[in-house]
């Protein structure tokens, strides 16, 4: 029994140890092999980074392209920042309209709603200065040049129009097909960088690689409609064009014919003109007869060259007209206002002195015009007679339609009350205290109010005065409300002068006169002065203000 129980232990003891020996054996083997395994994933790891960081230097490169940074890529970023505004602006009023109808608001409630309302003007402001991205942001690269501008070749002048249009025309043709080319490149590189986004997502799962692969994706999508759209546009245009070229070459090769037909008929003229000349000048020169004959000689060679001129070009009336006016010196003679209409009319429209719409005077003689340019034709000025202080002191006549000749710029006085974008005017108020009134309370009031009502009008006055120092040498600047003191028979008159809207001095006068009366009135050490006298029987005569007390003029306003 001892003896197998030994035994026993024995067999035992020589199975732990193979045992523990196989257990060694295998965990070396595994440590071997998960050592293998990390070396092959950091090989995985730095080969997949490897990928991904040439990948994304391809794409640095072609985003440095000029091809995917040009006008299309650039109004596409601008329509999707208006669109990303406008979406912004909407949900900021929603939220700004739900706080506003919260009848008891809570104090952090209310401090929201300012931030939001911040918040919403400064996206209307952004709004407003790209609003050109809101509907169709490419129409202006995608519409073709116009055409409607094509000259007629109805005379030999018009041959160089004719020639320049048609180079025009092509240099036209040219850029409009470069444009459409830029878009086709650019539609190219953005395909391109949508194939190493697309492999960079695949290989790094990185959200912002996501995100700029779909606004790409969208990009292509939206610069593929456009392209289509352009693509159209641009075939009915080279049609067009072509046509055109080929209709004003057909029509230059026409008028050249006409000028070959009439220049050999006034060739033809010509010679036999010379040859009548030599036998007029050989058999009749010592004739009475020959002075009549060269003159009927000359005056049927220029009728006949005038005649077939004339019948050449006859489906152009202007150049008739233009003929028999060069050819009547007695035409112009009695026509003389009305060319000298014209002229005006020339020097009103290059000079730009006048324009439609603009507040003028006219003086002629004793009597002054004031009202706004309706209309300026070739021979007139159509004027609209308005209430105004020449109507109010002087014509007491409003509303009637007046026409001014042209002619009357260069002899009469006109002056122009919004010239240059200067829309407002001096205008002034007098009126008359005592010398006893307290003359520096009396100014300062005049001044105060005349300061307040034409605040407006002096801001909008500097600056427009700051904008004509370029066309003009101005000196005199100020633009402040100006108050005067005089001395005169019967009391101090007091002279407030203000900026006021030219179209409404009126209006202004009256506000500021009235409320003048009224603080006036209100005080009482000033008093309105009348043409009146004073008598002083029982009473000593009063002392007039000391000197300190009288008001001074500053510099600008003496």
């Amino acid at each position: 029994m001892l003896k197998l129980f030994t035994i026993f232990i024995l067999l035992f003891s020589i199975a732990y140890a193979e045992g523990n020996s196989t257990l060694e054996q295998n965990s070396s083997n595994k440590i071997v092999v998960n050592n293998q395994s990390k070396a092959e994933l950091d090989n995985k790891t730095l080969e997949l980074e490897n990928k991904i960081k040439d990948l994304r230097e391809q794409l640095i490169s072609l985003n440095k392209n000029k091809k995917t940074d040009n006008e299309w890529t650039k109004i596409y970023s601008g329509y999707i920042t208006h669109k990303s505004l406008l979406d912004r602006e909407k949900n900021l009023t929603k939220q700004i309209t739900k706080l506003k109808k919260i009848k008891h608001i809570r104090p952090n409630q209310k401090s929201l709603l300012d931030k939001l309302e911040k918040e919403d003007k400064i996206l209307k402001d952004k709004i407003s200065l790209i609003k050109d991205f809101d509907k169709d942001p490419f129409k202006k690269l995608i519409t073709p040049p116009s055409l409607n501008n094509a000259p007629q070749i109805t005379n030999p002048f018009s041959l160089i129009s004719g020639l320049s249009y048609i180079k025009e025309l092509a240099s036209n043709k040219e850029k409009y097909l470069d444009r459409y080319k830029q878009l086709e490149d650019t539609i190219y590189s953005l395909q391109k960088q949508r194939y190493l986004l697309s492999k960079i997502v695949n290989l790094s799962n990185s959200e912002i690689d996501k995100q700029h692969l779909e606004f790409v994706k969208k990009e292509i999508k939206y610069l593929l409609t456009i392209k289509d759209i352009f693509k159209t546009t641009k075939n009915i245009y080279i049609k067009k064009a072509d046509e055109l070229k080929l209709s004003i070459e057909n029509d230059i090769k026409k008028e050249l014919k006409k000028v070959v037909y009439v220049g050999v008929v006034a060739l033809i003229f010509l010679i036999i003109f010379i040859l009548l000349k030599f036998l007029t000048r050989k058999y009749l020169a010592d004739k009475e007869s020959f002075y009549t004959v060269n003159k009927v000689i000359n005056i049927g060679f220029i009728t006949v060259l005038i005649l077939t001129i004339l019948f050449a070009y006859l489906e152009n009336v202007s150049y008739i007209i233009t003929i028999l006016g060069f050819a009547s010196a007695g035409i112009a003679i009695a026509l003389k206002d009305w060319f000298m209409s014209v002229l005006g009319w020339f020097v009103i429209v290059i000079g730009g002195t006048i324009h439609v719409g603009d507040r003028v005077k006219f003086v002629r003689g004793n009597v002054e015009y004031v009202g706004d340019v309706v209309d300026i034709s070739l021979l007139r000025m159509t004027i609209q007679e308005d209430i105004t202080l020449t109507t109010y002191m002087h014509n007491r006549r409003a509303g009637r339609i007046i026409f001014v000749p042209n002619n009357y710029i260069f002899t009469d006085m006109v002056a122009n009350y919004s010239h240059s974008g200067l829309k407002t005017v001096w205008d002034g108020i007098d009126f008359y205290i005592t010398f006893d009134s307290n003359i520096s309370k009396a100014t300062s009031i005049a001044k105060n109010v005349a300061k307040q009502y034409s605040k407006g009008y002096t801001d909008i006055t500097r600056k427009q005065l700051n904008k004509l120092r370029s066309k003009y040498q101005l000196k005199n600047t100020n633009v402040e409300p100006r108050v005067f003191s005089f001395i005169e028979g019967y009391g101090v008159k007091v002279s407030v002068w203000y900026l006021t809207n030219a179209y409404a001095t009126l209006t202004l006068r009256s506000t500021i006169s009235t409320n003048i009366l009224k603080e006036i009135l209100e005080a009482e050490d000033i008093k309105i002065a009348y043409p009146t006298q004073s008598f002083y029987i029982d009473k000593e005569i009063p002392k007039p203000k000391q000197a300190d007390e009288m008001p001074t003029l500053t510099d600008k306003e003496a």
